[in-house]
């Protein structure tokens, strides 16, 4: 009788795999299908080591992204102070300063600008859209102001390479974003950061309790997450040989796109960087899809918002 149960139960079973599946996954499979059928080109070799170069640059946004979203906030001045940061570097090398004098300059903007914005949200209990939106335009003011609204050329060969250059083979971009994502992982699941951030978006009472200054690690999360963006502006930099005041503007659209696709939510501090790092890739191969099929690039931008709103309707499917 045991055994016939378990025969019985088997089709059950195979029918919950699915379920388990992310629902990032499935929608990975549906474009790499759907693009491969329109055209060819999308599962060339070379083509899809360019949706991952060009991703690394979301990721670098995207990870620390998920913290600041774990304690329940958000930073939408992301993609401004990206570009805050890649005109500080581009005034750096046009100068003549050392290229490590460059790079520590623009993540020490995008570190500054964390640094104010955790501030005025854990101190002043401020919410963090509206402080992250009033940065957000500090931003760009400052960007355009240092640059006066033109790209900033003249900064030497040696930042383009850690874009364009490779190691054994290994495109430099593919390299950086590998590191990026062991340094985040560390952080998330081998330290107290991953648990304290969790903690004050779903219980921060508990940090109280255990005498442990939720607002100070609130601070360093949006901290840690402006020197990320610094990192992104340097590698964006990298990438087009220019500095440019506005060429990161909408990254912070993409970024927070790619966690929420990823299953982080919004409350109680669920999620997880596997997830996010899938929701980078999703976007990556829709924008390249996208483009090989002639999508003009602000028709792209409604698919990804209808994306992310098929990305909550299969997970509130699989919740049911």
């Amino acid at each position: 009788m045991m055994r016939n149960a378990q025969v019985m139960d088997a089709p059950h079973n195979w029918m919950a795999v699915p379920a388990r599946v992310p629902g990032v996954a499935w929608m990975m499979v549906a474009m790499l299908v759907g693009f491969t059928a329109l055209n060819r080109q999308f599962v060339d070799v070379a083509n899809l080591v360019n949706i991952g170069s060009q991703s690394s640059i979301l990721l670098l946004i995207a990870l620390p992204m998920t913290f600041v979203i774990l304690t329940e906030g958000i930073d939408v001045s992301a993609g401004a102070v990206a570009a805050a940061s890649s005109v500080a570097l581009g005034c750096v090398m046009q100068a003549g300063a050392h290229t490590w004098l460059g790079i520590v300059v623009a993540i020490g903007t995008g570190a500054l600008f964390g640094l104010v914005n955790g501030s005025l949200i854990a101190w002043l209990r401020l919410p963090p859209f509206v402080v992250t939106l009033g940065t957000m335009g500090m931003a760009q003011g400052i960007a355009l102001l240092l640059s006066g609204g033109q790209s900033i050329t003249g900064i030497g060969t040696a930042i383009p390479v850690l874009y364009n250059g490779a190691v054994l083979g290994v495109p430099a971009p593919l390299i950086v974003a590998v590191l990026a994502y062991a340094l985040n992982h560390v952080l998330m699941y081998r330290s107290r950061v991953g648990i304290y951030a969790r903690a004050i978006g779903g219980n921060p009472e508990s940090l109280r309790f255990a005498g442990v200054s939720a607002r100070a690690w609130q601070i360093g999360i949006y901290t840690f997450a402006g020197a990320m963006f610094g990192i992104a502006a340097v590698l964006l930099t990298a990438r087009m040989s220019t500095a440019h005041p506005t060429a990161s503007l909408g990254l912070e659209f993409d970024a927070i796109a790619a966690v929420i696709v990823g299953g982080t939510s919004f409350e109680k501090g669920k999620g997880g960087l596997p997830g996010t790092l899938l929701g980078v890739l999703t976007i990556g191969m829709l924008r390249n899809g996208l483009d090989l099929v002639g999508v003009p690039s602000s028709v792209q931008v409604s698919c990804i918002g209808v994306l992310v709103l098929l990305a909550l309707f299969v997970e509130g499917w699989k919740t049911r």
